[in-house]
């Protein structure tokens, strides 16, 4: 990407590195942006089923599923970038960094599950995770900079980042109040389960 590109030329280039993915690309970008948007539709889907039985909702409760896309939009396009022109650069440590912040993230989500059923329990293991979610973020953020500024990364994968901090940010303190509030709506949900 040069300089003289406009910001949606650098766009459509960076998204056409797709083609130069290999069977293993495929398979790890495939399972992330699945289990991603997984996480999406489960959480579009749950609330749904229980607005349409009429399950009032606090409305904070929706920018779980609005967090949650923003976050998996911008995750599957920066992802691109991961598995091809910035791939070297990645394994000389992000990809480290980017192994822990998934594991907080995806455990700080599944507490957050398992709180509605252990709420005392799980109340300061959830936030801890959270937090080390945030914390590890920050630190992968700081590598991105650091590679910009030695010109080995590009605006487009920089603003992807900021859409995954803003998309998780949304969605993962919406869904930690909701649980701090005792999930008003889950029960009536559950009561409306049609499995």
């Amino acid at each position: 990407m040069t300089t003289a590109n406009s910001f949606w030329q650098d766009t459509v280039e960076y998204a056409s590195e797709v083609r130069n993915f290999g069977t293993k690309d495929w398979l790890v970008y495939i399972s992330w942006v699945g289990l991603m948007m997984g996480l999406f539709f489960s959480t579009t889907g749950f609330l749904l089923i229980g607005h349409l039985a009429g399950v009032q909702y606090p409305a904070y409760v929706w920018n779980i599923p609005l967090g949650t896309f923003i976050f998996s939009a911008a995750i599957s396009f920066d992802s691109i970038g991961h598995r091809t022109r910035y791939k070297a650069e990645l394994q000389k440590g992000e990809s480290l960094v980017h192994g822990i912040t998934i594991f907080a993230g995806i455990t700080s989500c599944l507490m957050l599950c398992l709180a509605y059923t252990y709420p005392d329990f799980l109340r300061f293991p959830t936030l801890v995770m959270i937090l080390l979610s945030v914390f590890y973020s920050m630190i992968d953020e700081g590598l991105h900079w650091r590679r910009y500024f030695s010109l080995h990364s590009d605006r487009v994968e920089m603003w992807s980042h900021f859409f995954i901090f803003l998309g998780h940010g949304i969605m993962i303190l919406a869904w930690y109040y909701w649980f701090s509030q005792g999930y008003p709506g889950v029960a009536e949900t559950l009561a409306n389960w049609p499995l």
